[in-house]
């Protein structure tokens, strides 16, 4: 397959048939914490954009660098360091540009440097594309970062429209709140189940 194909391919699978949330169960987390309202959820969804974009292309060129020396064991504890570099980076810029988004986001913001999902995909790239020839590697470990990110905003975003819906619903007490919430992630994910077989030959 040519080079747009594959990047076609990358683009779907991100935010379909392998959305971090709905197929691989990472960044659950920020996904239940900071759904509860659409423009929230947005936020920390442009935010992970941002820094897993980031991490993986910087990550790709530390994976070259690690691989050189021959300490790839290095790579989780080395990627660790970058993320959280650059969520300090995004924390002080939201601090400053949109306080009250700031404030919504509270503590699920540093945490995005635990964020399963943005050490995910930074692992997944190594595996994949840092021991691939010329550019091609780095175009798609960013792609492949970038286009993950967006499937996590698509899913967290979604979510939140689904709650703000249930807030003016009416639910038995006893499912109200978290109870309906997961049962509503869990119905979303077999949606998102249905896009599995969409390149089955």
């Amino acid at each position: 397959m040519d080079v747009i194909t594959n990047i076609l391919l990358l683009f779907v699978s991100g935010l379909l048939t392998n959305n971090f949330i709905f197929s691989k169960f990472l960044g659950c987390c920020p996904f239940l914490g900071v759904s509860n309202k659409v423009e929230t959820a947005m936020g920390m969804g442009l935010a992970v954009t941002f820094v897993m974009a980031l991490a993986s292309l910087f990550t790709w060129a530390v994976g070259k660098l690690l691989i050189a020396f021959d300490i790839e064991y290095l790579n989780t504890i080395t990627f660790i360091l970058i993320i959280a570099g650059l969520v300090q980076f995004v924390e002080m810029f939201i601090r400053k540009s949109s306080p009250s988004l700031y404030k919504s986001l509270g503590i699920y913001l540093p945490l995005i440097t635990t964020n399963c999902a943005v050490l995910g995909v930074t692992i997944i790239n190594f595996d994949s594309y840092v021991v691939m020839e010329g550019g091609l590697g780095l175009l798609y470990s960013v792609l492949n970062g970038t286009f993950s990110a967006i499937g996590f905003m698509l899913a967290i975003v979604l979510m939140a429209g689904v709650r703000e819906k249930l807030e003016a619903s009416n639910i038995p007490k006893a499912l109200k709140g978290f109870p309906i919430s997961l049962i509503s992630a869990g119905l979303m994910s077999l949606a998102f189940l249905g896009f599995s077989g969409l390149f089955a030959s």
